[in-house]
């Protein structure tokens, strides 16, 4: 006499739902009664793996050309599955992130000539100003506010700016042996 097993039914909508419904509803199993999960370390697991997979055909018996050319398929498309992922993955946390171009991207496309605005040091030369360019950025790792300056001449066609004078200075051709900025405009004159 073979006693048929009991079931426990569970509710229609859990049945129906599938097996995610069906493991919420499920109640917790305390951690302790469930069986330890082994930790393994990543190189006893590369070494597990090979181990297993020299135990699939038997030992002194190369691969044929066919079963390695298979072998090596279903490597590639496993880690192309994996690459995929990830660039997707990245792809919707660009599209998630602002797309504002910054400055210096915009700023070296082809055929955009560069400007910058600094304070006249020296009118000196005729047609001719030394422009000091006053950069204060933060640095990338200590995070302290880092100033740095760097001088260019510029060309000034009139003798139009003069010492201590704001202004805005635009790439061009070479001019001089040094010179390689045009005058655009002066922001603000000096008092």
């Amino acid at each position: 006499m073979a006693e048929e097993p009991q079931t426990t039914e569970e509710p229609e909508a859990v049945q129906d739902a599938g097996p995610e419904a069906a493991a919420e509803a499920a109640p917790e199993v305390p951690a302790a009664a469930s069986a330890p999960v082994e930790v393994v370390a990543p190189k006893e697991r590369r070494a597990r793996a090979r181990a297993a997979k020299a135990a699939k055909r038997p030992a002194g018996t190369p691969l044929t050309p066919e079963e390695r050319h298979a072998e090596r398929a279903e490597t590639r498309s496993r880690k192309a599955a994996t690459r995929r992922v990830e660039r997707q993955r990245a792809r919707t946390k660009a599209k998630a992130a602002p797309s504002a171009t910054p400055i210096a991207a915009r700023e070296h496309a082809p055929r955009v000539q560069k400007t910058r605005q600094g304070v006249v040091v020296s009118d000196k030369a005729d047609k001719t100003i030394t422009v000091r360019i006053d950069v204060a950025r933060r640095h990338r790792r200590y995070e302290k506010i880092v100033r740095t300056s760097n001088t260019l001449h510029a060309h000034d066609e009139r003798n139009d700016a003069h010492v201590g004078d704001t202004v805005i200075v635009r790439e061009s051709r070479p001019l001089s042996r040094t010179k390689r900025w045009r005058l655009v405009e002066v922001v603000e004159r000096a008092r």
